[in-house]
């Protein structure tokens, strides 16, 4: 496997995580599970990776970076060189920042471990180099941050924040952020909202709903994901449709299947799209995500109320 493919591959395999995702309605419309998990099934896992809303920073935190190395959250002197630490607590000898890895080569961050800062550490939305395997866990990206989205020929891609805070309150400066976490809890990322109708992501991902906002994933439908087909995670359904868990969809005969977003404020596609519903806002009334979100009033084809 070479080139574009095998760096979708990985791209999946990056995102896969395991444990408690079961898929459930979160959001006060009842559209779809924006809670659910996402899998990476282009790597033949389906373990799911759970997901949280954007949290502020607390402004009660005083933490100051540790600003002579660049660092997000400062590095206390204590930890293991090279041994096992905390991503959250990034509690790793100066000089060391904690990261996620693959201690097996199996395509999963299920570990983690102490590893080398950079001298010169990149922040997040810079080009990034990973040193060994994509998921070695060393790169050259400032403590707090994770070489993401690395293509597997050249070792490279863009330094990416980590989440702040703890894993049951998790945090992105970022308002425009979510973070994502995935169940061992080696691995999580803050990332950026998407506009869910003009499907504003890059190649091989789409934008789907994660926490209370959306955001970029892997597309990981692979042949399946057409509208009304089953699913069960959040990422398996084609670009422009979500995984409806509430039998919105008529006719679904699965635990959710792929229905439509669509422009509330514009003509209503869904009778053609799919027979039996109409566009319905997906936000109620002042609960829209602003600056965040989409230029077009987010709606689903969900059946009339």
């Amino acid at each position: 496997m070479h080139g574009d493919a095998m760096r979708r591959a990985l791209v999946g395999a990056l995102l896969v995580g395991c444990g408690p995702g079961v898929a459930s309605p979160s959001d006060a419309t009842g559209t779809t599970a924006s809670s659910a998990s996402i899998t990476g099934s282009e790597t033949g896992s389906d373990a799911p990776m759970s997901t949280t809303s954007t949290t502020a920073p607390d402004p009660g935190d005083t933490t100051a970076p540790d600003a002579d190395e660049g660092s997000i959250v400062p590095a206390p002197d204590g930890g293991t060189a090279g041994g096992p630490c905390d991503v959250w607590a990034q509690d790793c000898p100066r000089g060391e920042k904690c990261m996620p890895y693959s201690p097996n080569g199996d395509g999963e961050f299920n570990a983690v471990h102490c590893t080398p800062l950079d001298g010169d550490p990149r922040a997040p939305g810079e080009p990034c180099t990973v040193v060994g395997s994509p998921l070695s866990g060393i790169d050259d990206c400032e403590r707090g941050a994770i070489c993401w989205n690395v293509d597997p020929e050249t070792n490279t891609g863009e330094c990416v924040a980590m989440c702040q805070g703890t894993e049951a309150r998790p945090m992105c400066a970022d308002p425009c952020e979510s973070c994502t976490i995935n169940a061992y809890g080696t691995l999580n990322l803050c990332v950026g909202a998407c506009d869910p109708v003009a499907q504003d992501c890059g190649p091989g991902e789409a934008c789907y709903p994660i926490g209370e906002t959306f955001a970029c994933a892997p597309d990981a439908s692979g042949d399946a994901g057409a509208l009304g087909e089953p699913c069960e995670f959040i990422n398996v359904c084609d670009a422009g449709l979500f995984c409806a868990m509430d039998g919105s969809v008529p006719g679904c005969e699965g635990p959710g299947c792929c229905a439509p977003f669509c422009d509330a404020s514009g003509p209503d596609p869904c009778a053609a799209l799919l027979p039996g519903t109409v566009c319905t806002p997906w936000f109620e009334a002042g609960m829209e995500p602003g600056a965040c979100g989409s230029a077009a009033i987010i709606g689903a084809c969900r059946p009339p109320a």
